[in-house]
């Protein structure tokens, strides 16, 4: 484009310089002399512009949507150490602040910056929206479509929201490259969670059919080592999403119990390493003899699994979403709880403990 730009810009002096030239007489030594040192001049001051660098900001009045696209460095200033820094699938490393009951926030942060917000809980400060805001008083503040487009230059790419995405995560577009996920309890039609996020993190979680023409934003290829820090700290989530989502339902809060928390790891790795989707192992055991083959003791059991979801906080919101799985989540006879992760197959197996 700049070759170009000088390319007219040298055939318009020229066109003037020889115009000059016919009506003044003067040599046309003098005059190309005079029409390269103009196009040298006009160059230095094309080259010398420095476009300024636009940080985008989200139009939104919330305090916590402020924290986008500002720094780690700022966010530990201002709310101290992280409870824990969890590396994610997607190069960024959530910063997790919660008090494990009232309130949960995680910040994606990349090369010092924060690229993506989820939170969930009560208090925060999100205007113009508040966790257990009706479906329909959201609706008033923002159009819920069934297709959202984005365009980066050539590239163009439209998430197509299925009705059942429509309803428990409406996606929307709040400015040029910055987009919200609204999490809804369809249960109730009340605001669970938010998640605000940039273009290229939207892209590689997927989350939603897309039709796109153009790249897209490449995933860190994990090793072994990096996938098992990934899934510990995608355990942890889970487990403190659960109590802060049971506090909500003014449910009990449960105890961490290691031991059934590697069983649930167990299922989770069989079924995406024999590629199947079960509460039934496919040698045909069930929850109550996994839990027997670990040594697990408990009164009563329940399971939870997903697969495929990108990461922690959306197969939160599928569980809750889902009447068999919401039932044990959300149920008043268990006291402990074990969380499984291996790559993006989830299991949760609950109990009740014989003392």
């Amino acid at each position: 484009m700049r070759f170009i730009r000088n390319l007219i810009l040298l055939s318009l002096v020229a066109v003037v310089g020889f115009y000059f030239l016919e009506r003044n007489d003067v040599s046309p030594e003098a005059t190309i002399e005079s029409i390269s040192q103009t196009v040298k001049e006009k160059k230095q001051m094309l080259e010398s512009k420095v476009v300024p660098e636009r940080e985008e900001e989200v139009p939104l009045e919330g305090e916590l949507f402020q924290w986008f696209g500002k720094s780690s460095d700022d966010l530990e200033q201002q709310l101290g150490d992280p409870n824990r820094k969890d590396p994610s699938a997607y190069g960024y490393t959530w910063w997790v602040y919660t008090d494990q009951s009232e309130q949960y926030v995680q910040f994606g942060v990349q090369n010092g910056e924060i690229k993506t917000i989820y939170a969930t809980g009560n208090q925060l400060n999100m205007k113009p929206v508040s966790i257990g805001d009706s479906y329909e008083e959201i609706g008033k503040e923002f159009s819920f479509t069934e297709e959202v487009n984005y365009r980066n230059g050539l590239a163009s790419y439209t998430f197509k929201l299925k009705e059942e995405d429509q309803n428990m995560r409406p996606l929307v577009k709040i400015s040029d490259s910055i987009f919200m996920q609204l999490y809804f309890d369809t249960f109730t039609n009340k605001l669970s969670s938010v998640r605000v996020l940039d273009a290229d993190t939207l892209l590689k979680h997927q989350p939603y059919e897309l039709q796109y023409r153009g790249d897209m934003p490449s995933k860190p290829d994990l090793s072994n080592e990096e996938w098992q820090k990934v899934e510990e700290g995608m355990e942890k989530q889970i487990f403190d999403i659960t109590n802060v989502m049971r506090n909500q339902y003014e449910k009990d809060q449960l105890k961490w119990e290691a031991s059934v928390g590697e069983v649930a790891f167990l299922h989770s790795k069989d079924m995406e390493n024999n590629n199947y989707f079960s509460h039934s192992s496919q040698d045909g055991r069930g929850l109550k003899e996994r839990l027997d083959a670990g040594d697990v003791s408990f009164t009563s059991a329940g399971e939870n699994i997903a697969a495929q979801y990108p990461d922690a906080a959306a197969a939160m919101e599928g569980w809750l979403n889902s009447e068999g799985h919401r039932e044990a989540l959300l149920s008043d006879k268990f006291t402990h709880l074990g969380v499984g992760v291996y790559r993006l197959y989830y299991t949760q197996n609950f109990l009740a403990k014989p003392f």
